[in-house]
């Protein structure tokens, strides 16, 4: 029978409990640190003449062999999720004043006096129309669009009502109705928005802050110009 020296065992599991109390690493488990020093003191401490069978030996190194690369394994993941995070947080801070095709039903009318995005026509249609809202709702402008296949159609509007007058800029409502033989159908819409920062979130969740339209998660995102 392999015999372990009371105080030197006692002293290793007081050092280890001392440390947990401590504020050490905040595990209930021992270390490889622990477990290789319980290991040799079991070694020097052992009966000359009931020496350690080589095969619990062997076990114990094995033992030994499995902790260490459990934590040279959980090193690298952390290394790895860390690298992955890091270059996450380039690539959306390089979206930063692109352009973006996100679902909305409100476009940002700009400096550059136009509104444009794209319809999604579930079946073809021989009426689509945009209808141009204000703030307060009101029609600012009206455009028939004709004939259009099942599909994505892409639409622009300059900035102007019916008359050929520029609207001031700001938030308008952007409002696609197809004709079918059941009635109007209203359908969705993307809209062209400038993203004007991002924001990288727990679990590398990322979201972009579109300029005047709030915010919207990468995955909803449908084009980057």
């Amino acid at each position: 029978m392999t015999a372990v020296n009371a105080t030197d065992a006692s002293d290793v599991l007081s050092q280890y409990q001392l440390k947990q109390q401590n504020g050490g690493q905040g595990t209930s488990e021992l270390g490889r640190n622990e477990f290789m020093e319980l290991m040799l003191a079991q070694l020097k401490n052992q009966n000359p003449l009931e020496p350690q069978d080589n095969g619990a030996f062997i076990s114990q190194l094995a033992q030994f062999s499995s902790l260490e690369e459990m934590q040279n394994l959980s090193g690298t993941v952390e290394d790895v999720v860390g690298q992955f995070r890091s270059t996450q947080a380039l690539q959306a801070s390089a979206m930063v004043g692109k352009t973006v095709l996100a679902p909305s039903q409100v476009g940002i009318l700009g400096a550059d006096g136009e509104i444009s995005g794209t319809i999604e026509v579930p079946a073809s249609t021989g009426g689509l129309r945009l209808s141009i809202q204000g703030q307060n709702g009101e029609l600012v402008r009206q455009i028939d669009m004709g004939s259009s296949p099942a599909g994505v159609t892409s639409f622009r509007w300059d900035g102007q009502d019916g008359n050929g007058n520029p609207l001031p800029p700001g938030s308008y409502r952007i409002v696609a109705e197809a004709s079918y033989p059941d009635g109007p159908q209203q359908l969705g819409t993307m809209v062209s928005a400038n993203v004007d920062s991002v924001s990288l979130g727990q679990g590398g969740s990322i979201t972009l802050n579109l300029a005047g339209m709030g915010s919207i998660a990468l995955s909803d995102v449908k084009q980057i110009n």
